[in-house]
């Protein structure tokens, strides 16, 4: 598999200062292997996170991207609700068809590519700290598979989702990743430049921001780009 543009920008760019793990593309890359190996089917897998609010995406071949690419982003399935709010979300195969409208329709768009897919959470401390989304190109591809590609990532597998992200939302946020960690960083740099400068900590200056924000009408992320050009502007000067 390939990680697609987004995630080599993101983990290339901004890896350093968000994610812990030292080659996360790397990792990305063997894990995937070790699915096909486990379930040849597999198309595309996601990884997302959390703790930093960004989701990392590796695919299959260039044919097989093509199709994806045709896929429609059509509802905000369970899968994505569990990694959004922190829960752990269990759903029998039937309970998704009967009670999900919004299922039948993502996997009439997602025809001749996504036919099923696999969600994972991954714990932390009994903490749902992220979840693993994986995409095959037939329906059963991932029958009696659970275990074992859980185990491959260190995931839940008693709390897998099956079939529940068809339209294989997760890339659409793979892509806004890039964004997400520059604005993540510029908050960071910012707060720094305020601690060094009013001799407080980290935590007491994003504070200290986020309230000079909220009472200046702006946003906090537009008052740390603001902070950042003041700064490199009298630094230049």
């Amino acid at each position: 598999m390939e990680p697609i543009p987004e995630t080599v920008q993101a983990i290339e760019q901004f890896g350093p200062f968000v994610i812990e793990t030292e080659d996360l593309l790397v990792e990305l890359l063997v894990k995937a292997d070790e699915v096909r190996d486990v379930v040849p089917q597999c198309l595309g897998l996601s990884l997302a996170s959390n703790e930093d609010e960004v989701t990392f995406t590796v695919v299959a071949t260039a044919r097989e991207l093509a199709m994806l690419d045709a896929v429609q982003y059509v509802a905000d399935g369970p899968c994505l609700r569990a990694v959004r709010d922190r829960e752990i979300l269990g759903f029998e195969r039937e309970e998704v068809l009967d009670e999900q409208g919004w299922q039948l329709f993502a996997g009439a768009s997602a025809a001749a590519s996504v036919a099923s897919t696999l969600t994972l959470p991954i714990l932390e401390e009994e903490q749902v700290i992220g979840s693993v989304n994986l995409y095959a190109a037939t329906p059963d591809a991932f029958h009696g598979h659970h275990e074992e590609v859980a185990g491959i990532f260190g995931a839940w597998a008693e709390g897998a989702v099956t079939n529940a992200d068809m339209s294989f939302a997760t890339r659409e946020l793979a892509e806004a990743a890039p964004g997400l960690l520059r604005e993540e960083l510029d908050l960071t740099v910012a707060s720094g430049m305020v601690a060094s400068r009013e001799g407080i900590d980290l935590d007491s200056a994003r504070r200290r921001m986020q309230n000079a924000a909220l009472r200046a009408g702006v946003t906090e992320l537009q008052l740390a780009r603001t902070i950042i050009e003041i700064h490199r502007s009298q630094g230049a000067g």
